[in-house]
């Protein structure tokens, strides 16, 4: 069973498939019949970067998803030829290509997953349908208590339950009413606001580079402007702050805010360009981590993936391909420990904690170091871990091999030991190179963009 109908849920019913005989999902939503907006799911409306990562953990768990997303009109772009990007050491070259990223509208992405496990044998959905707690022990849970749309609970048994509710997830809460140790939990909020916007591309559909403009976690207020082209013609423009510099619902102070940015790049290409949409705005973007994996006396029957375990402030892409990952995780212990094994759930547990581990470094290991992120301020290890991350993102602004290695960290393609191989830290010493870059990388046509008067095609 699976509690959770969004895309950590269907990945999991997808890891699961060939396992069990009956799969049911579990959703307290109305899930749309074709790539449209969930009710549940707010965030859907921002940008969302699925990394090759990600994608590629994917398409082992759903056969052909790469290929449906490209058939509906999302763009695989391939990295960093398709990215103008400027970290917080300077521009990124566009080297060539070693990886890749996903980008579409969140509704698309989810659709065509959902098509894809829901078509299968033995998977089942109740929608408007709210599970209310577990059942069973401190032991072993059994299943779960719900109350569907008609107002009347009941239990719904289960060998397996797997927790993919998302930020909403109830998880500590149920497990802590059946007795089970209450998991540590670690925040690191950051304060971050996102305001996204809809616009028709001034390039039609003609292909056009992700443009993304990061903050400096040492220089706050962290402020964005990332351009996603995803399908239809349309770029979605994406701006995020924290505190202290946050961005508004206001339609008209968007492309200002946009300027304000460390280089004004992208609002220089949306200025004059028709807006498709109103201004769409988030704030629950804190880190979030409960460290299930510790629980001393894990419960069988029971696992929890994707957010329902960790969150990640969505500035550094990574929440669909830790879900994406855990969902393999998942399929990798049944497959391997066969799914009757005793201790199989804390294998799960322990499993899903490695992808989860690594994002989890990658955004709160830098969030942590923006005012009031945190109860205490980072110390000497963390310190020193970012040092050296500057000092790697230095380097790959005119180093390719480095450059290329923390693209495949980045990506979550290949584990954070890639960072500290003797080529990557012999290349962090001698450090860039070549010169760094004063200008976003823009060819020809897409600086032609810029400087049109009248982009509205």
């Amino acid at each position: 069973m699976i509690v959770g109908g969004g895309l950590a849920g269907m990945l999991a019913a997808a890891a699961l498939g060939g396992h069990c005989a009956e799969i049911t999902v579990i959703e307290q939503d109305t899930l749309p019949a074709g790539p449209e907006p969930r009710r549940q799911l707010p965030q859907a409306r921002h940008g969302h970067m699925l990394w090759c990562g990600g994608a590629e953990a994917m398409e082992r768990l759903v056969p052909g998803v790469l290929e449906s997303w490209q058939a509906f009109g999302a763009r695989r772009i391939p990295l960093t030829s398709g990215m103008i990007g400027l970290a917080s050491q300077g521009w990124f070259r566009r080297w060539r290509d070693s990886h890749y990223l996903i980008s579409c509208g969140r509704d698309l992405l989810d659709w065509v997953v959902r098509e894809r496990v829901t078509a299968r044998p033995g998977v089942s959905v109740l929608q408007r349908t709210r599970v209310l707690s577990l059942t069973g022990t401190r032991g072993r849970v059994t299943g779960v208590r719900v109350r569907g749309e008609d107002g009347v609970e009941r239990v719904v048994g289960a060998d397996l339950v797997v927790d993919a509710a998302g930020r909403g997830s109830h998880a500590q809460r149920w497990l802590t009413d059946l007795g089970v140790p209450v998991a540590k939990e670690e925040v690191v909020d950051a304060g971050t606001v996102y305001a996204s916007r809809l616009y028709r591309s001034p390039a039609g559909e003609a292909p056009f580079p992700v443009v993304s403009v990061q903050a400096d976690v040492h220089a706050p207020p962290g402020r964005t402007a990332v351009l996603l082209p995803i399908e239809n013609g349309q770029w979605l423009i994406t701006l995020s702050g924290t505190r202290g510099g946050r961005p508004t619902g206001d339609a008209e102070a968007f492309v200002s805010f946009a300027g304000a940015a460390r280089h004004p790049v992208v609002a220089e290409l949306i200025a004059g360009a028709r807006p498709l949409s109103e201004v769409s705005v988030y704030a629950n973007t804190a880190n979030r981590r409960r460290y299930f994996e510790h629980v001393g006396r894990w419960p069988e029957g029971f696992t929890a993936i994707g957010d329902a375990v960790a969150v990640s402030n969505p500035v550094y892409g990574h929440g669909m391909s830790v879900a994406a990952l855990s969902a393999l995780a998942l399929r990798e212990v049944v497959e391997e420990r066969g799914f009757s094994a005793r201790g199989l759930a804390r294998r799960i547990q322990r499993a899903v904690a490695r992808p989860v581990a690594m994002a989890w470094t990658l955004s709160a290991g830098q969030d942590a170091f923006y005012p009031g992120a945190t109860a205490r301020p980072p110390g000497p290890a963390e310190r020193l871990l970012s040092r050296y991350v500057d000092r790697l993102t230095l380097t790959s602004t005119g180093n390719y091999a480095v450059a290329t290695a923390l693209t495949e960290v980045m990506t979550l393609s290949g584990p954070a030991t890639g960072l500290v191989r003797p080529r990557v830290l012999l290349g962090a010493l001698a450090g860039p190179g070549k010169p760094q870059l004063t200008d976003p990388p823009l060819t020809e046509r897409e600086l032609a963009l810029v400087q049109s008067p009248q982009k509205t095609p």
